[in-house]
């Protein structure tokens, strides 16, 4: 034999193997009561892009983890660090988001499941770990809107007090909508 056929027989052997690792392996189902919001997320697993309102070009990306208990997201908006947000079911009535953001802080925002067809899901200011009193910012609200198979909207609203930090001055928000669709392979 020679190293060419020694080769071609070495990759289909380990391809055979590798086959029937991945068939035999076992399927992860959440346990407990099902949450009918989480499973509405679900549907965002894979690859997407859009755009913030000022044009800016943004990634966002979808896997399941955790035994298909979390639903992590990788955004990158275009010259800025990637963020990761986690999305896990609170039971079979809310639906929880832990936000890792590049302010170096991380809020939590939770969402009640509505009742009937999901058509969005608004995440309500929980907490925040890591807060730095001297820039007092976060995000405080996730609103994820589905239009179809293809399409959904984000908007995150971002709070902060007065940037003197005097007690009694107003809190700013600014809110920003990211529209994506679904990358086709």
């Amino acid at each position: 034999m020679n190293a060419r056929t020694i080769l071609a027989t070495a990759v289909l052997a380990l391809a055979v193997i590798a086959a029937s690792a991945l068939a035999g392996e076992p399927k992860h189902e959440m346990k407990g009561p099902p949450n009918p919001a989480f499973e509405k997320i679900k549907m965002l697993v894979g690859d997407w892009e859009g755009k913030m309102e000022n044009g800016t070009p943004v990634t966002v990306s979808y896997a399941l983890i955790s035994g298909a208990s979390t639903l992590m997201e990788t955004l990158g908006p275009a010259k800025e660090p990637m963020m990761v947000t986690m999305y896990h079911a609170d039971g079979p009535a809310a639906l929880l988001v832990t936000h890792y953001c590049d302010a170096n802080n991380q809020p939590r925002m939770r969402a009640k499941v509505p009742s009937g067809e999901i058509k969005s899901l608004s995440f309500d200011f929980v907490d925040v770990s890591n807060l730095d009193p001297s820039d007092p910012g976060y995000m405080h609200h996730l609103t994820l809107t589905f239009e179809d198979a293809d399409h959904f909207s984000q908007e995150w609203t971002w709070k902060e007090k007065d940037k003197e930090g005097k007690e009694g001055k107003e809190v700013k928000e600014v809110k920003e909508v990211f529209r994506y669709t679904r990358k086709k392979a």
